[in-house]
């Protein structure tokens, strides 16, 4: 399906964490079959601190990473997206803007590190499980064979993508 870079959008609330990993997740792993995007429907404004310290931390480009509004994406002069995946539950029951192109979507959500009680170091546990997740979900996604698979058999599979890793799924 897939025969330029492919655009994948990760949405979020805030736009400050789960998001902003996925996003540079994907850019580092997908060694240009795609390219990284995330937003918020409610931006912070601010990627959080210990995402950006995380990141860094695992050798992950974060220069360009910045909290915005999903809005850029609905404009007609947006990059056209292929995937768009919800990383949290608030996001995905909202009402979204209408995508240009008719990406295939799914939702992946999972916890929000940023909501994390306690001492720095269990924060930053909790970033680093969140990490853990979006990693295994992306590398997963990133080994399907795109040009042989129909739109159905994609979004079956994307779907699916949203359960792995996560220890909250029996």
């Amino acid at each position: 399906m897939v025969e330029r870079i492919g655009n994948v959008l990760f949405l979020c609330t805030g736009n400050s964490a789960r998001s902003i990993m996925a996003e540079a997740i994907l850019d580092y792993w997908s060694r240009g079959l795609f390219k990284g995007y995330s937003a918020g429907s409610f931006p912070k404004g601010a990627v959080h601190p210990m995402a950006v310290e995380l990141l860094k931390q695992l050798g992950m480009p974060t220069d360009a990473l910045r909290s915005k509004s999903w809005n850029e994406f609905a404009e007609s002069n947006a990059p056209k997206m292929d995937f768009i995946f919800t990383v949290c539950d608030q996001a995905a029951g909202e009402v979204c803007p209408i995508w240009p192109g008719h990406p295939i979507t799914a939702h992946w959500g999972l916890p929000d590190p940023a909501a994390a009680d306690g001492m720095a170091a269990e924060q930053m546990m909790a970033f680093r499980e969140a990490f853990r997740i979006l990693e295994t979900r992306i590398k997963y996604f990133l080994t399907f064979q795109f040009k042989q698979l129909s739109r159905l058999e994609l979004e079956d599979l994307v779907i699916g993508v949203g359960q792995l890793g996560d220890e909250r799924v029996s």
